[in-house]
């Protein structure tokens, strides 16, 4: 199995930028006429898909996109060198923190929104990471 994941955004180059910008990674292909932009630099593939707000998220559901700001039980994280580094450089790029740093046994997190709705968190390990709890 290999995983990758996909993030739906309304507009697919201020997404790019925003990406690019918060975190580093780099644009590889653009693909499906401009509606798909792989980026590239991490250790899983990840796409940002341009899909329109307020159209439906699968066949089966009538559930529409909604791009303003959402909860949901499957989210990213990325792990990071210096939280607060990672942080600015996010913030300076677009994206909002949602309450403070907070540090952990197994070490730090910055809870994030990015402009498109979609909350993701840094994560700073501190010595084992999530094993600091075992």
């Amino acid at each position: 199995m290999e995983p990758l994941i996909n993030i739906d955004v309304p507009n697919l180059e201020a997404a790019i930028e925003f990406y690019l910008r918060a975190t580093g990674l780099k644009l590889g292909r653009r693909l499906f006429q401009d509606t798909v932009a792989e980026l590239t630099g991490a250790p899983v593939r990840i796409f940002l898909l341009q899909k329109a707000p307020g159209s439906s998220a699968t066949p089966a559901m009538s559930l529409p996109r909604d791009y303003r700001r959402h909860w949901t039980p499957v989210h990213l994280d990325l792990v990071v060198p210096d939280v607060e580094a990672a942080t600015a450089t996010a913030i300076a790029a677009g994206a909002r923190l949602e309450g403070q740093i907070q540090s952990y046994v197994w070490g730090r997190l910055a809870s994030i929104s990015d402009p498109f709705g979609h909350g993701f968190c840094f994560l700073q390990w501190a010595g084992g990471g999530y094993d600091e709890m075992a």
